[in-house]
């Protein structure tokens, strides 16, 4: 009899979170008194706001909070982010159409395994959040990576989706603004998109995870808002991490139909049941405050961005698109590829960005994404988030080391 494997194929096959491998080693080093910058997480540098860490204080307190709640949420935050979705979006739905989940990974992987079937294909605009072709895997699907370059500013078009649709797609992703890339979609460009969708009969699953965070004039928009011909087959994913600095927090939402969220909330009552309530409660504070921590943090996000974005292009090698939303910049380093770079022990030539992430990190102590992590090779990923002097230090070194490459 053959030797079983001891873990399942399944779960083998999954690739591990390639941003949180980067900041977990770049934490490493730190910790053992490297001086590491890392651009790897998307995590802002503020602490959550005040008024949202004495609710989820007084939350502890109550002794309701130390019992089991219902697993699809607290009602009076599904309440809240109902009203929160009307307020920021424009896009009216029910308590009953919301589920509150472990943050917001939670509401990706619960979504696709609400409404795939093995095989069934669901389109991915490229570069991508290195966590969605992972979910849609795990719910059996089959993730349709659909490029669009730097040349295009990152962002997919009706003809490019259109070739990749076959008998098999039922769902198509969409993400604006984008993790990785901060690509933002116009307007009119998600409700082409989304009318393209409604016309050939697709899911939509929107992550919103970003809405409030778009830079020089251009708004967010709702594809469900946006496109009401989508009918009730659109799904928003969205939580409170990125919007009010609470990363740890571990609070997301999915919103759809009641049909999907009802059989979305079952698959969480065996898997997780509900959210830590003090969490929840911390949550609701969020929702239903008001957004000034957010505007606060964008006039330090946006300038990093501008500083991160120029000194970024002033490498030679290095072409990087001005994002307009997110707080991530997406560097197209393919000129730099097979160049000899300087080191200690001689000189290294990178084949592809994942070599050249590692000889950063090795060399000058600066930890970056490739974009093995989200598509193809030749890209790299940074996040400003982080603090404006560990910004132009990092950046300073990156500079400093790429200019070199000959």
């Amino acid at each position: 009899m053959p030797a079983q494997a001891r873990i399942s194929q399944r779960i083998a096959s999954i690739a591990e979170s390639a941003t949180l491998a980067v900041d977990a080693k770049a934490k490493a080093l730190k910790a053992a008194g490297r001086p590491v910058i890392g651009f790897g997480a998307g995590e802002p540098d503020f602490p959550t706001p005040d008024y949202i860490v004495e609710a989820a204080v007084e939350a502890a307190r109550q002794p309701k909070f130390h019992r089991y709640s219902p697993a699809g949420g607290l009602p009076e935050l599904k309440q809240a982010v109902a009203a929160k979705t009307l307020r920021d979006s424009g896009y009216q739905v029910d308590p009953a159409q919301v589920l509150i989940t472990n943050g917001g990974k939670q509401a990706v992987y619960e979504s696709f395994a609400t409404l795939l079937d093995p095989g069934d294909e669901v389109l991915l605009p490229t570069p991508f959040w290195t966590t969605y072709p992972e979910a849609i895997r795990l719910a059996g699907g089959v993730p349709v990576e659909v490029f669009a370059g730097p040349e295009q500013g990152y962002l997919a078009t009706v003809e490019q989706l259109e070739a990749a649709l076959t008998e098999r797609t039922k769902i198509l992703l969409f993400v604006s603004p984008s993790n990785p890339t901060g690509a933002v979609y116009s307007p009119e460009q998600v409700r082409e998109i989304g009318q393209w969708a409604a016309s050939r009969d697709l899911w939509v699953v929107t992550d919103e995870i970003y809405e409030h965070l778009t830079y020089d004039g251009m708004p967010f928009t709702s594809i469900a808002t946006a496109v009401p011909e989508l009918g009730d087959k659109v799904v928003i994913l969205n939580g409170v991490a990125k919007t009010y600095a609470m990363t740890g927090w571990r609070v997301g939402w999915m919103i759809g139909p009641q049909d999907v969220i009802k059989a979305a909330t079952n698959l969480q009552s065996h898997a997780t049941s509900n959210v830590a309530n003090v969490s929840q409660m911390a949550a609701l504070a969020a929702v239903s405050g008001p957004l000034t921590a957010v505007d606060e943090m964008k006039v330090a996000f946006d300038r990093r961005r501008k500083a991160m974005v120029t000194a970024l292009n002033a490498i030679e090698g290095v072409d990087c698109p001005t994002p307009k939303g997110a707080f991530y910049a997406y560097a197209d380093v393919r000129s730099l590829l097979g160049k000899k770079f300087p080191t200690a022990d001689g000189t290294v030539s990178p084949a592809t960005s994942a070599e050249l992430a590692a000889l950063i990190l090795d060399t000058v102590e600066v930890a970056v994404v490739p974009g093995e992590a989200f598509g193809p090779s030749g890209y790299i990923r940074l996040s400003y988030a982080l603090g404006d002097e560990d910004l132009a230090t990092g950046v300073g070194r990156l500079q400093e080391f790429l200019g070199a490459a000959k």
